[in-house]
Protein backbone atom coordinates (compact mmCIF):
# COMPACT_ATOMS: atom_id res chain seq x y z
CA UNK A 1 0.00 0.00 0.00
CA UNK A 2 1.13 3.54 -0.77
CA UNK A 3 -0.72 5.79 1.66
CA UNK A 4 -1.11 9.57 1.55
CA UNK A 5 -2.22 11.73 4.47
CA UNK A 6 -4.49 14.67 3.65
CA UNK A 7 -4.65 17.62 6.06
CA UNK A 8 -7.52 20.09 6.30
CA UNK A 9 -7.56 23.77 5.50
CA UNK A 10 -9.28 26.68 7.20
CA UNK A 11 -13.06 26.38 7.19
CA UNK A 12 -13.13 22.71 8.19
CA UNK A 13 -13.05 23.51 11.92
CA UNK A 14 -16.01 22.79 14.20
CA UNK A 15 -16.60 23.03 17.93
CA UNK A 16 -15.82 19.72 19.64
CA UNK A 17 -13.06 18.73 17.24
CA UNK A 18 -10.44 16.56 18.93
CA UNK A 19 -12.24 16.17 22.27
CA UNK A 20 -12.54 12.37 21.98
CA UNK A 21 -8.89 12.16 20.92
CA UNK A 22 -7.82 14.10 24.00
CA UNK A 23 -9.93 11.90 26.26
CA UNK A 24 -9.00 8.50 24.79
CA UNK A 25 -5.51 8.80 23.27
CA UNK A 26 -2.46 9.56 25.42
CA UNK A 27 -0.45 10.46 22.30
CA UNK A 28 -3.06 12.97 21.15
CA UNK A 29 -3.46 14.40 24.66
CA UNK A 30 0.28 15.01 24.86
CA UNK A 31 0.12 17.14 21.70
CA UNK A 32 -2.78 19.22 23.00
CA UNK A 33 -0.95 19.75 26.30
CA UNK A 34 2.21 20.78 24.45
CA UNK A 35 0.20 23.12 22.21
CA UNK A 36 -1.26 24.91 25.23
CA UNK A 37 2.26 25.40 26.61
CA UNK A 38 3.71 26.63 23.31
CA UNK A 39 0.87 29.03 22.55
CA UNK A 40 0.32 30.30 26.08
CA UNK A 41 -3.47 29.99 25.77
CA UNK A 42 -5.92 27.10 26.01
CA UNK A 43 -6.26 25.79 22.46
CA UNK A 44 -7.82 22.55 23.72
CA UNK A 45 -10.65 24.34 25.54
CA UNK A 46 -11.58 26.48 22.53
CA UNK A 47 -11.39 23.46 20.19
CA UNK A 48 -13.58 21.33 22.44
CA UNK A 49 -16.01 23.92 23.84
CA UNK A 50 -15.93 26.96 21.57
CA UNK A 51 -17.55 29.38 21.35
CA UNK A 52 -17.80 28.95 17.60
CA UNK A 53 -17.11 32.63 16.82
CA UNK A 54 -13.81 32.34 18.72
CA UNK A 55 -12.77 29.05 17.11
CA UNK A 56 -13.57 30.50 13.67
CA UNK A 57 -11.08 33.36 14.05
CA UNK A 58 -8.18 32.85 11.66
CA UNK A 59 -5.58 33.15 14.42
CA UNK A 60 -7.35 30.37 16.38
CA UNK A 61 -8.64 27.92 13.79
CA UNK A 62 -5.31 27.58 11.98
CA UNK A 63 -3.39 26.22 15.00
CA UNK A 64 -6.50 24.26 16.04
CA UNK A 65 -6.62 22.41 12.72
CA UNK A 66 -2.85 21.88 12.72
CA UNK A 67 -2.95 20.22 16.16
CA UNK A 68 -6.07 18.20 15.34
CA UNK A 69 -4.52 16.73 12.18
CA UNK A 70 -1.30 15.70 13.90
CA UNK A 71 -3.21 14.39 16.93
CA UNK A 72 -5.10 12.06 14.61
CA UNK A 73 -1.81 10.88 13.09
CA UNK A 74 -0.38 10.29 16.57
CA UNK A 75 -3.47 8.34 17.65
CA UNK A 76 -3.32 6.14 14.54
CA UNK A 77 0.31 5.29 15.28
CA UNK A 78 -0.47 4.68 18.94
CA UNK A 79 -3.22 2.22 17.98
CA UNK A 80 -0.97 0.40 15.49
CA UNK A 81 -3.15 1.36 12.54
CA UNK A 82 -0.27 2.41 10.28
CA UNK A 83 1.62 -0.27 8.33
CA UNK A 84 5.42 -0.06 8.46
CA UNK A 85 6.76 2.75 6.32
CA UNK A 86 3.42 4.49 5.96
CA UNK A 87 2.41 7.08 5.02
CA UNK A 88 4.70 7.67 2.07
CA UNK A 89 3.12 10.96 1.03
CA UNK A 90 1.51 13.98 2.68
CA UNK A 91 -0.37 16.96 1.35
CA UNK A 92 -2.67 19.59 2.78
CA UNK A 93 -5.06 22.30 1.59
CA UNK A 94 -3.72 25.81 2.25
CA UNK A 95 -3.03 25.80 6.02
CA UNK A 96 -2.93 21.99 5.79
CA UNK A 97 0.25 22.22 3.74
CA UNK A 98 2.06 23.36 6.91
CA UNK A 99 0.62 20.34 8.75
CA UNK A 100 1.87 18.07 5.96
CA UNK A 101 5.40 19.45 6.30
CA UNK A 102 5.31 18.82 10.05
CA UNK A 103 4.14 15.24 9.43
CA UNK A 104 7.03 14.84 7.00
CA UNK A 105 9.61 16.08 9.53
CA UNK A 106 10.46 19.39 7.84
CA UNK A 107 10.15 20.90 11.34
CA UNK A 108 9.03 19.57 14.71
CA UNK A 109 5.54 19.91 16.21
CA UNK A 110 6.32 22.95 18.36
CA UNK A 111 8.01 24.80 15.49
CA UNK A 112 5.14 24.02 13.14
CA UNK A 113 2.67 25.26 15.72
CA UNK A 114 4.53 28.55 16.05
CA UNK A 115 4.52 28.85 12.25
CA UNK A 116 0.76 28.34 11.90
CA UNK A 117 0.04 30.61 14.87
CA UNK A 118 2.02 33.42 13.24
CA UNK A 119 0.53 32.69 9.82
CA UNK A 120 -2.96 32.87 11.29
CA UNK A 121 -2.21 36.05 13.23
CA UNK A 122 -0.79 37.81 10.18
CA UNK A 123 -3.63 36.70 7.91
CA UNK A 124 -6.24 37.83 10.42
CA UNK A 125 -4.48 41.18 10.66
CA UNK A 126 -4.58 41.49 6.87
CA UNK A 127 -8.30 40.65 6.89
CA UNK A 128 -8.97 43.37 9.45
CA UNK A 129 -7.06 45.94 7.38
CA UNK A 130 -9.00 45.22 4.16
CA UNK A 131 -12.56 44.53 3.03
CA UNK A 132 -12.23 41.24 1.22
CA UNK A 133 -14.49 38.43 0.17
CA UNK A 134 -14.54 35.08 -1.63
CA UNK A 135 -17.05 33.16 -3.71
CA UNK A 136 -17.44 29.65 -5.11
CA UNK A 137 -18.12 29.22 -8.82
CA UNK A 138 -19.44 25.74 -9.61
CA UNK A 139 -19.93 23.98 -12.92
CA UNK A 140 -18.16 26.46 -15.17
CA UNK A 141 -15.16 26.22 -17.48
CA UNK A 142 -11.96 27.50 -15.79
CA UNK A 143 -11.06 29.72 -18.75
CA UNK A 144 -14.41 31.49 -18.47
CA UNK A 145 -13.91 31.99 -14.72
CA UNK A 146 -10.43 33.38 -15.40
CA UNK A 147 -11.95 35.86 -17.88
CA UNK A 148 -14.57 36.83 -15.28
CA UNK A 149 -11.81 37.47 -12.74
CA UNK A 150 -9.93 39.68 -15.20
CA UNK A 151 -13.10 41.62 -15.99
CA UNK A 152 -13.91 42.32 -12.34
CA UNK A 153 -10.32 42.61 -11.04
CA UNK A 154 -10.50 39.64 -8.67
CA UNK A 155 -8.34 36.51 -8.48
CA UNK A 156 -8.52 32.76 -8.82
CA UNK A 157 -7.91 31.55 -5.26
CA UNK A 158 -8.61 27.80 -5.22
CA UNK A 159 -8.81 25.09 -7.87
CA UNK A 160 -10.43 22.56 -5.52
CA UNK A 161 -11.89 19.94 -7.86
CA UNK A 162 -13.33 19.69 -11.37
CA UNK A 163 -16.05 22.32 -11.66
CA UNK A 164 -15.31 23.96 -8.30
CA UNK A 165 -13.22 27.13 -8.26
CA UNK A 166 -13.01 29.84 -5.60
CA UNK A 167 -12.47 33.50 -6.46
CA UNK A 168 -11.10 36.11 -4.06
CA UNK A 169 -10.59 39.87 -3.82
CA UNK A 170 -12.17 43.10 -2.70
CA UNK A 171 -15.66 42.29 -1.43
CA UNK A 172 -17.55 44.66 -3.72
CA UNK A 173 -15.72 43.32 -6.77
CA UNK A 174 -16.36 39.69 -5.77
CA UNK A 175 -20.06 40.50 -5.30
CA UNK A 176 -20.18 42.13 -8.73
CA UNK A 177 -18.51 39.09 -10.30
CA UNK A 178 -21.05 36.76 -8.67
CA UNK A 179 -23.96 38.87 -9.89
CA UNK A 180 -22.57 38.86 -13.43
CA UNK A 181 -21.93 35.12 -13.32
CA UNK A 182 -25.55 34.43 -12.35
CA UNK A 183 -26.85 36.76 -15.07
CA UNK A 184 -24.73 34.86 -17.60
CA UNK A 185 -26.18 31.49 -16.64
CA UNK A 186 -23.41 30.04 -14.47
CA UNK A 187 -24.73 26.91 -12.73
CA UNK A 188 -23.86 28.11 -9.22
CA UNK A 189 -22.11 31.21 -7.87
CA UNK A 190 -22.28 31.83 -4.13
CA UNK A 191 -20.55 34.21 -1.74
CA UNK A 192 -18.63 32.47 1.07
CA UNK A 193 -18.87 33.37 4.74
CA UNK A 194 -15.20 34.21 5.25
CA UNK A 195 -13.33 36.97 7.06
CA UNK A 196 -11.29 38.15 4.10
CA UNK A 197 -9.79 37.61 0.66
CA UNK A 198 -7.46 34.65 1.23
CA UNK A 199 -4.97 33.70 -1.50
CA UNK A 200 -5.23 37.09 -3.16
CA UNK A 201 -3.14 40.26 -3.32
CA UNK A 202 -5.06 41.57 -0.28
CA UNK A 203 -2.92 39.16 1.77
CA UNK A 204 0.32 40.81 0.62
CA UNK A 205 1.04 42.43 4.03
CA UNK A 206 0.78 38.97 5.61
CA UNK A 207 3.04 37.45 2.95
CA UNK A 208 5.78 40.02 3.53
CA UNK A 209 5.76 39.65 7.31
CA UNK A 210 5.50 35.85 7.09
CA UNK A 211 8.61 35.74 4.88
CA UNK A 212 10.55 37.69 7.52
CA UNK A 213 9.30 35.34 10.24
CA UNK A 214 10.20 32.13 8.35
CA UNK A 215 13.66 33.43 7.45
CA UNK A 216 14.75 32.75 11.03
CA UNK A 217 13.45 29.15 11.15
CA UNK A 218 15.52 26.17 9.91
CA UNK A 219 13.75 23.67 7.64
CA UNK A 220 14.85 20.06 6.99
CA UNK A 221 14.38 17.89 3.91
CA UNK A 222 11.07 15.99 4.15
CA UNK A 223 11.13 12.32 5.10
CA UNK A 224 8.24 11.56 2.75
CA UNK A 225 6.96 12.99 -0.52
CA UNK A 226 5.04 16.24 -0.03
CA UNK A 227 3.23 18.49 -2.50
CA UNK A 228 2.93 22.25 -2.64
CA UNK A 229 -0.31 24.10 -3.36
CA UNK A 230 1.58 26.67 -5.42
CA UNK A 231 2.35 24.26 -8.28
CA UNK A 232 0.56 21.02 -7.49
CA UNK A 233 3.90 19.20 -7.69
CA UNK A 234 6.14 17.43 -5.18
CA UNK A 235 8.74 19.55 -3.41
CA UNK A 236 11.78 18.50 -1.40
CA UNK A 237 14.37 21.24 -1.10
CA UNK A 238 14.04 23.05 2.27
CA UNK A 239 14.70 26.46 0.68
CA UNK A 240 12.05 25.81 -1.97
CA UNK A 241 9.57 24.63 0.68
CA UNK A 242 10.02 27.85 2.64
CA UNK A 243 9.57 29.95 -0.51
CA UNK A 244 6.44 27.98 -1.43
CA UNK A 245 4.88 28.55 1.99
CA UNK A 246 5.46 32.27 1.66
CA UNK A 247 4.12 32.45 -1.90
CA UNK A 248 1.10 30.35 -1.00
CA UNK A 249 -0.34 33.16 1.16
CA UNK A 250 -1.12 35.20 -1.98
CA UNK A 251 -1.16 32.44 -4.64
CA UNK A 252 -3.83 30.16 -6.07
CA UNK A 253 -4.27 26.83 -4.27
CA UNK A 254 -3.91 24.12 -6.91
CA UNK A 255 -5.49 21.37 -4.86
CA UNK A 256 -6.87 19.32 -7.73
CA UNK A 257 -3.36 19.22 -9.24
CA UNK A 258 -1.88 18.18 -5.88
CA UNK A 259 -4.31 15.27 -5.66
CA UNK A 260 -3.77 14.18 -9.26
CA UNK A 261 0.01 14.37 -8.81
CA UNK A 262 -0.22 12.22 -5.68
CA UNK A 263 -2.38 9.66 -7.46
CA UNK A 264 -0.01 9.60 -10.44
CA UNK A 265 2.92 8.94 -8.10
CA UNK A 266 1.34 5.66 -7.05
CA UNK A 267 -0.93 6.41 -4.07
CA UNK A 268 -3.34 3.56 -3.46
CA UNK A 269 -5.25 5.13 -0.56
CA UNK A 270 -5.89 8.65 0.77
CA UNK A 271 -6.56 9.18 4.49
CA UNK A 272 -8.01 12.57 5.38
CA UNK A 273 -7.04 13.59 8.91
CA UNK A 274 -9.41 16.38 9.86
CA UNK A 275 -12.99 17.34 10.67
CA UNK A 276 -15.92 17.61 8.27
CA UNK A 277 -14.66 15.31 5.49
CA UNK A 278 -14.18 18.25 3.10
CA UNK A 279 -11.11 16.82 1.38
CA UNK A 280 -12.68 13.37 1.04
CA UNK A 281 -15.59 15.00 -0.77
CA UNK A 282 -13.27 16.87 -3.13
CA UNK A 283 -11.33 13.67 -3.81
CA UNK A 284 -14.50 11.79 -4.77
CA UNK A 285 -15.57 14.69 -6.96
CA UNK A 286 -12.19 14.55 -8.73
CA UNK A 287 -11.96 10.79 -9.26
CA UNK A 288 -14.52 8.31 -7.92
CA UNK A 289 -12.06 5.43 -8.28
CA UNK A 290 -9.73 6.74 -5.58
CA UNK A 291 -9.84 4.95 -2.22
CA UNK A 292 -10.49 7.62 0.43
CA UNK A 293 -11.09 7.46 4.19
CA UNK A 294 -11.86 10.24 6.64
CA UNK A 295 -10.62 10.27 10.25
CA UNK A 296 -12.13 12.97 12.45
CA UNK A 297 -12.39 11.59 15.99
CA UNK A 298 -11.22 8.68 18.15
CA UNK A 299 -14.06 6.40 17.00
CA UNK A 300 -12.68 6.60 13.45
CA UNK A 301 -9.20 5.70 14.69
CA UNK A 302 -10.43 2.83 16.82
CA UNK A 303 -12.74 1.33 14.20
Amino acid sequence: MALAFLFSGQGAQKVGMGKSLFEQSAAARALYDEANRVLGWDLAKISFEGPENELTQTKVCQPALFVHGLALAAALRERGKLPAGEPQLALGLSLGEVTAYAAAGVFDFATGLRIVAERGRLMQQACEQTTGGMAAIVGEDPTKIAALCTEFDVELANFNAPGQIIISGEKAKVEAAVTAAKERGVKKAVLLNVAGAYHSRLMEPARTAFAEFLARIPFQAPKMTVFTNTTGQSIGDPVAIKAALVAQVVSSVRWEECMRSAAASGVTEFWELGPAGVLSGLARRTDKTWAVKNFSEFADVAA
